[in-house]
């Protein structure tokens, strides 16, 4: 694979996604509508329908954009550095962050957006970075930080506008996954030294184990 194929293909995925929520706004003004109503309605049966279809729906242009870049460039994160298992992990933050906000959610409330996603995909490599102390994890969890750092304040209840437990749910749900795969992805480069260190040390073992047999 060329270089510069292997930087395009993970972003597939997330542009793809990023398309059918600007489709969806698109038909609502065409159509002057809103689809806000399908949205999660918390603990009630018929908001379920929400966990499936209220991250492509958003309030106006202003929710749309400040949705789109983030969900672009940490969607390119998540598919490039977890490309085997990137779709399995994206589908695990986006269900469990809707049924965890169907759970918690305010039942006076209907939830709609993507940003609990984001915050599912921020949490995620950030503590996938932290918990593999991997080099290029860490990296990209401190560039997270940098990017979205404010988004810390997105989970306390300020705005009441604001859906701050999808954030909360978003959150835990990126945290749960990171713990899950903490065994799995890209693993990190080995270095000849270090196998000669490895080696080194299984046959000292092998040799302070042959004298106390003896």
């Amino acid at each position: 694979m060329s270089q510069k194929k292997k930087l395009l293909s993970p972003i597939k995925i997330p542009f793809l996604f990023v398309t059918i929520m600007w489709i969806v706004k698109l038909v609502e003004i065409y159509n002057v509508t809103s689809f806000s109503s399908h949205g999660i309605l918390p603990r009630y049966f018929l908001g379920l329908k929400g966990i499936l279809f209220s991250p492509f729906i958003h309030a106006d242009f202003s929710h749309l954009l400040n949705n789109t870049y983030p969900l672009i460039i940490l969607g390119w994160l998540l598919f490039y550095f977890y490309n085997k298992i990137a779709i399995r992990i994206f589908l695990w933050i986006f269900f469990i962050a809707g049924i965890w906000l169907w759970a918690i959610g305010r039942a006076d409330f209907t939830h709609i957006g993507a940003s609990g996603i984001i915050y599912g995909l921020a949490s995620f490599i950030f503590f996938s970075g932290v918990i593999n102390k991997r080099t290029a994890f860490a990296a990209t969890s401190l560039l997270v930080v940098f990017l979205y750092g404010s988004m810390i304040w997105g989970i306390l209840p300020i705005n009441k506008g604001i859906s701050w437990e999808g954030h909360l749910a978003g959150l835990f749900a990126g945290l749960l996954v990171a713990i899950y795969y903490k065994n799995e992805g890209p693993k990190p480069k080995r270095y000849q030294w270090e196998i000669d260190e490895e080696i080194e040390k299984i046959e000292k073992t092998k040799t302070n184990n042959l004298y106390k047999d003896i």
